[in-house]
């Protein structure tokens, strides 16, 4: 058995069995790990697999997302789709439609049977909407609409596919295998069933294992800056050194998913798949059927604000780092939205995307009484400065590579579409992103923010 990297009796290494405190709402002001579920050994991953499929009595929309993979229903805007894949599409959406309405009481037993559940039904929902002709109203069924709507509602999720859905909660090991690794894992669900999308997916999954040195890291400073004598500056100093170190492999293990994960296939088959409502370039609204159905109503289920689709900008992990370091003052300004429709900053909106336990976590974090970046300057100390820096250093660095990646696998390929299609405004309307954010510009803008929290 390996040894924990956390005391038994800190926050990060406490049970995961109860989620929810007196109320129904989140304690913040303890320190459980049931209130942030975060493992010790994981990080914001679970330490065991998510369940592969629901429970027998949801088992008919397992069935339907499988029928979807199997037949590999097509995006409805692939150019010169076959008329027999149209009608596989439309068969498998017929399917969809008759669904019986199934209830969702029992769910609610299980946190783990609740994300399975978001997870089945997002992504029904999306190979609905995107396998249909681009010219055909997007009308979500209710048979979908109603149980996504109050599985969302008491996860505190958007009903749309998110990070968690695609990353945290989407993979698997060997049977032989009982704890999941960089080097073991495999995913669950995919839109293409291709390697490439997979990778895409792990690619993340790896940086989350990788990350849980620097959550260590964190603890460790956080210790250390209670104590705040000179020996706790010396070893604070080493943490952020290190935690430097950390951050260059995160960036290392982003930049590899070029080993496996090929520009074209991302852009052309598998990014479309991820589109929300403000990513959409058609600016089409989604309707979901069924909320006015009474059960709705008296929840006080109302229609989704937020519907952007998956992003990295829903990892804890970065916001973590963002914060811990203190650049979140910096990367998450208000004036930082990605849009000028939007009036909060991106990074923030993201959050509501992520597992309310993480967005607890954060919270948590947020609320130190002892910020780093604020001990820092009080102390003045030359080799402090300069462990701080470093690793601010090396977060934006880590951001100038997912530049690089979002320019590689979304800005080259947008424009080489738009050219071959002849569109004259190719190098004029700005390319959106997840949330309808101008995707170059806002990248740009939380990167140099980044570099702004270095101190002089």
């Amino acid at each position: 058995m390996s040894t924990p990297i956390l005391p038994a009796e800190h926050f990060l290494s406490q049970g995961r069995d109860v989620l929810v405190s007196h109320g129904g709402a989140v304690d913040t002001t303890t320190l459980a790990a049931h209130d942030f579920d975060v493992d010790n050994r994981t990080g914001f991953m679970p330490p065991h697999a998510p369940p592969a499929r629901l429970p027998q009595q949801w088992d008919v929309w397992e069935r339907v997302l499988e029928k979807a993979q199997v037949d590999r229903i097509q995006l409805g805007s692939t150019p010169d789709l076959r008329d027999e894949e149209k009608v596989v599409s439309e068969t498998w959406r017929e399917s969809v439609r008759t669904l019986p309405m199934l209830p969702v009481d029992d769910l609610t037993k299980s946190e783990v049977v609740l994300r399975r559940a978001h997870h089945v039904l997002a992504w029904i929902m999306h190979f609905y909407i995107h396998s249909l002709p681009p010219d055909a109203p997007i009308v979500i069924p209710r048979s979908i609409t109603i149980p996504l709507l109050q599985v969302s509602h008491h996860l505190q999720l958007p009903p749309v596919l998110t990070y968690s859905d695609d990353v945290l909660y989407n993979w698997e090991m060997p049977s032989s295998q009982s704890f999941p690794t960089i080097e073991n894992l495999n995913c669950q669900t995919t839109f293409t069933g291709t390697h490439d999308e997979e990778e895409f997916y792990l690619t993340s999954s790896r940086m989350e294992l990788r990350g849980v040195e620097a959550l260590e890291l964190m603890r460790e400073t956080m210790d250390e800056a209670f104590v705040g004598d000179e020996i706790a500056v010396r070893r604070i100093t080493e943490y952020l050194h290190r935690m430097a170190t950390v951050i260059d492999e995160l960036k290392e293990l982003l930049i590899r998913v070029r080993d496996g994960c090929d520009p074209n296939v991302f852009y052309d088959q598998v990014r479309p798949w991820f589109k929300g409502v403000d990513s959409s370039p058609d600016g089409k609204k989604w309707e979901f059927e069924g909320l006015d159905d009474e059960e709705l109503v008296s929840q006080g289920i109302l229609y989704p604000t937020e519907l952007s689709g998956p992003s990295a900008g829903q990892s804890a992990l970065v916001h973590a780092l963002d914060i811990f370091l203190g650049v979140s003052q910096y990367s998450h300004a208000s004036s930082i939205t990605g849009s000028e429709e939007k009036k909060k900053s991106f990074l923030e909106r993201m959050q509501v995307y992520m597992p309310r336990h993480h967005r607890n976590f954060l919270n948590h974090l947020s609320n130190d009484p002892r910020p780093l970046r604020e001990m820092v300057k009080m102390h003045g100390d030359a080799k402090l400065s300069e462990g701080y820096n470093a690793a601010v250093g090396a977060l934006k660095a880590f951001r100038d590579s997912h530049i690089i990646i979002v320019t590689t696998y979304i800005i080259i390929p947008a424009k080489k579409g738009k050219t071959e299609v002849g569109r004259a405004d190719a190098a004029e309307a700005p390319l959106k992103g997840t949330g309808g954010t101008d995707l170059a510009k806002f990248l740009k803008d939380v990167r140099n923010s980044t570099r702004d929290a270095l101190l002089p």
